[in-house]
């Protein structure tokens, strides 16, 4: 025998390895109370009785002594007795009961337990009226206990009217110990049939645990029946098997009905408790009484809780620190509920206190049962149990006066509460020697001091110093029985610090009332300021600070102001008849202070401002309908020096009155009527004379211009921008003069930089070097065709022709064509025969000079002669260039049909000699 952990599990394994052995060995079982069947078979008659009774069931208590109380399923027609006989309550006819079996409970009123059995009603066949139990089979010799499969047919040796009857699918369970480490398999039962007695038979079980997962823990013989377990059982695993067995003949036919088989793992103390944290976390308020219940630690066991191995005791091992007692707090054993049981939790002394819990199971047998521990932490939380207290009984400081949101003085108190929590915040309240509330003390969050702070001005010349009463109090209020000490009031001694201050203008702003148009050097108002000092000899001069208009002046000694110009109600610094302008005093103190001061001079309006047409311009077609529109007019000035105005048209100029009239419609609408049906478009301005309403009227000739325009059938101008054009405005017009001026004056500028440009040109070329000279070899790289053949110039062609041979002179008397007439020559300039290069400029100058002077020339673009070229120049001639007929013959009369510029030509080739 395996000798398990913990003597407690020895113990149980030796109880259940004994009851199985006196099973199987036909010895009677432990005693369990329950009824001795769990099916009876009872005869009764056909008819029955009031208070018949008709049989008994016999229940087994075990000698523990509790009252049984039993019942039925069917109250109305059966009552049981406490000795097990059941009566009819009413006459009865059974046959019409025996189609439902009668169920009968039995329970413990001590412990609520209950048992339950069936009655099944059968008719009668003997006399006697009696339940009796099933007979037992016969025990087997090989010492297991046997379960049979239940017989088919009643035990003919039962007397009387009620019989035994096998039970049928109730089969009492196996109980296996669960970590058995005997020998295997290990035997547990034997499965029998009565019908094994004349035939072989061959037996099997199903289910889990056998030929279902997990499979191959149970396993039985076919032949002998027996069934065995395979391996050791874990209850916390699998707490039961249920199985059913089977029996066949050799030809698989069923012998019998499948029975079902229960095994129960009996469990071991194998598990030790299991706390759920390690360490388990709780707070209660210092000063608790006893009996305050602080948390609940909890365990678990994997065994069985129905028995000992499963049921958990707690109770506290060690409690650190221990203080003031070593026994603070207890738990309940069952429930693990720890509170309280001494008075003095102090957490200024103990803030927290760690307690080891232990949980041990067979119900905390220390002998037979496993344990195991936890944490268990207890934090002490604070209560206002400490007032604050000042550290001094008096706080001293000083302010300059009229200063605000000023720290005077730090207040400092000592609290033994937890810090940064409501206990330990502190409130400062002022109590006395603030009469007006110019003093606050609001609390520094990080150090909890008081500041005391300046919230309204403070004048020196009124109170010179305070004294202030101050008390310091938490956030939250203090515990019971817990009072204020002396120490949580304090005095506050501030001293005031006279400031040289500002000048201060009474009343500020002034306001005043006069008419416009005030003239300058007029005496107005006096603006005065009160130096605040009493204490301090000083004066006061006055100076302008902000005068829009520039109207005012004021005296700097007296203050006296007056104007010094005329005063306009109109002007563009006046709003809402409102004028202000602001004044500095400076007093003579050590720094000098100063302050300001407005002045307001509502003016009052006077008739000074002519009234005006309004609008300005309009347009109207040429034929209006209507040929009308309503004016009005403008006044600068208010009711009554304006409106109702009086509306009508100058006498000049007189076409005025001839083609428009002016009708009033209102005091300040009138309407421009045309006379005429036409008027031709145009732009027209005519004067309207308006006069206003005031005390002494005013009016102004106002000119309304009125464009004239041709109109579409909507009535809309179709030449608007040809009036547009036509009405530019002055400003207009000189600016487009100044634009053609300057775009005239860039132009010249570009012509005299262009000119300047060629003559330097010009100058440059005349001013090349010999040696320099490049007109032997001059390229021109416009020119197509060429070639080196066209650079080989034979310069000679520009000698004189006193140069050429005599041979080579043209004979007199032949002339071309295209000649210019034969008159007396002028005198050309004659160029020497080896002129020096530099010379070529004033030579072609002098000849353009003698051809312009040349009479003969003709007076249009023509080929100037130069020079003669001789008649043997090697030029050839160009009068290929003639036409093939004589110039006498040839008709150009033609050329004044293609134009003017041909005409020229015609009257070249055309004309006469003349």
């Amino acid at each position: 025998m395996y000798l398990y952990e913990g003597r407690g599990l020895l113990l149980l394994t030796l109880l259940a390895a004994l009851q199985i052995a006196t099973e199987g060995r036909g010895t009677p079982p432990l005693c369990r109370p329950g009824f001795t069947e769990d099916m009876y078979v009872a005869e009764v008659p056909e008819s029955a009785d009031k208070g018949q009774a008709l049989f008994n069931v016999k229940f087994v208590n075990c000698g523990q002594g509790g009252l049984v109380q039993f019942e039925c399923s069917n109250p109305s027609d059966f009552h049981i007795e406490a000795d097990g006989v059941v009566y009819a309550l009413r006459p009865l006819t059974v046959s019409t009961l025996r189609a439902v079996p009668l169920v009968i409970v039995a329970r413990d009123e001590t412990n609520q337990q209950q048992w339950q059995t069936q009655v099944r009603l059968t008719p009668p066949i003997g006399q006697s009226q009696q339940v009796q139990d099933i007979p037992a089979p016969p025990a087997l010799s090989q010492g297991l206990q046997e379960i049979w499969f239940p017989s088919r047919q009643t035990d003919s040796s039962s007397v009387g009217q009620l019989k035994r009857m096998k039970r049928d699918w109730v089969i009492p369970p196996i109980n296996v110990p669960e970590n058995s480490r005997g020998e295997f398999p290990q035997d547990l039962v034997r499965i029998r049939s009565d019908n094994d007695k004349n035939r072989s038979l061959r037996y099997s079980v199903t289910g889990p645990g056998a030929d279902q997962p997990p499979t191959g823990i149970f396993i039985i013989h076919p032949i002998s029946g027996e069934l065995s377990v395979m391996k050791p059982l874990d209850r916390e695993h699998i707490s039961n098997f249920h199985l059913r067995a089977h029996a066949v003949d050799l030809n698989g036919n069923q012998v019998e009905s499948p029975i079902d088989i229960v095994i129960n793992v009996i469990d071991m103390n194998d598990n030790r408790p299991e706390f759920i944290h390690q360490i388990w976390n709780g707070t209660i308020p210092e000063g608790s009484k006893p009996g305050t219940f602080v948390m609940t630690v909890t365990s678990v066991d994997k065994d069985d809780p129905k028995t000992a191995n499963g049921m958990l005791r707690y109770k506290i091992v060690s409690q650190n620190p221990e203080s003031p007692t070593s026994n603070m707090f207890t738990i309940n054993n069952k429930t693990g509920g720890i509170i309280t049981v001494a008075a003095g939790l102090d957490r200024e002394k103990v803030p927290q206190y760690t307690l080891i819990i232990q949980a041990t199971d067979m119900e905390g047998n220390p002998m037979y049962g496993l344990s195991n521990t936890a944490t268990a932490v207890i934090k002490v939380t604070d209560i206002n149990d400490n007032p604050p207290e000042f550290t001094a009984e008096t706080f001293f400081g000083e302010v300059p006066e009229n200063r605000v949101n000023v720290i005077v003085a730090n207040l400092t108190v000592t609290d033994k509460d937890q810090p940064n929590t409501p206990a330990w915040n502190t409130v400062y309240k002022i109590t006395g020697g603030d009469p007006t509330g110019r003093f606050s003390v609001p609390t520094d969050p990080t150090t909890n001091e008081g500041l005391v702070t300046v919230v309204k001005p403070i004048d020196y010349e009124i109170s010179r110093t305070y004294v202030l009463t101050v008390v310091a109090v938490n956030e939250v209020s203090l515990a019971r029985g817990i009072h204020s000490p002396r120490q949580s009031t304090a005095t506050v001694s501030i001293r005031v610090i006279d400031v040289n201050e500002s000048p201060n203008f009474d009343p500020n702003p002034k306001l005043i009332k006069l008419e416009e148009g005030m003239q300058p050097e007029s005496a107005l108002t006096t603006f005065t300021a009160q130096d605040p000092d009493r204490f301090m000899q000083q004066t006061i001069r006055y100076t302008r600070l902000s005068d829009p208009a520039n109207w005012l002046r004021i005296d700097p000694n007296t203050g006296h102001i007056t104007t010094i110009a005329v005063l306009d109600r109109e002007s563009p610094y006046v709003k809402d008849n409102m004028y202000s302008a602001t004044f500095l005093a400076s007093d003579s103190g050590i720094p000098p202070a100063s302050g300001t001061g407005t002045l307001q001079i509502f003016l009052l309006d006077i008739n000074d401002n002519a009234p005006h047409v309004y609008p300005q311009e309009t347009e109207m077609c040429e034929k209006p309908e209507p040929n009308g529109f309503n004016i009005t007019a403008l006044d600068g000035d208010l009711s009554p020096n304006a409106g109702p105005f009086a509306f009508e048209l100058a006498n000049r100029p007189s076409d005025v009155q001839r083609n428009w009239t002016i009708t009033r419609l209102s005091g300040d609408f009138a309407q421009l009527s045309l006379k005429i049906g036409f008027l031709e478009s145009g732009i027209y301005e005519i004067p309207i004379i308006i006069t206003d309403s005031g005390n002494l009227p005013m009016s102004n000739t106002s000119y309304l211009r009125v464009k004239v325009c041709q109109c579409d059938h909507n009535g809309d101008c179709t030449d608007q921008q040809h009036i547009v054009a036509a009405g530019l405005g002055t400003g207009a017009i000189i600016a487009i003069l100044l634009c053609i001026i300057i775009l005239l004056i860039l132009v010249l500028l570009f012509v005299v930089w262009m000119k300047r440009r060629d003559k330097e040109r010009q100058a440059k070329q005349l001013l090349i070097d010999p040696e320099d000279d490049v007109r032997d070899n001059i390229l021109k790289y416009d020119e197509e065709g060429g070639g080196e053949e066209d650079q080989d110039y034979d310069l000679s062609q520009l000698q004189q022709p006193d140069t050429i041979e005599p041979d080579a002179i043209k004979p007199v008397g032949i002339r071309r064509m295209d000649e210019r007439p034969l008159h007396p020559e002028p005198q050309y300039p004659i160029r020497s025969a080896a002129p020096h290069p530099g010379d070529i400029g004033d030579f072609i100058n002098e000849g353009l000079k003698a051809a312009d002077n040349d009479p003969t020339a003709p007076p249009y673009d023509s080929l100037l002669v130069f020079d003669y070229e001789g008649s043997g120049s090697t030029a050839g001639s160009l009068s290929s260039l003639n036409s093939s007929s004589s110039g006498g013959d040839q008709d150009y009369d033609y050329l004044n049909d293609w134009g003017p510029r041909f005409r020229k030509l015609a009257d070249m080739y055309g004309g006469s000699d003349d």
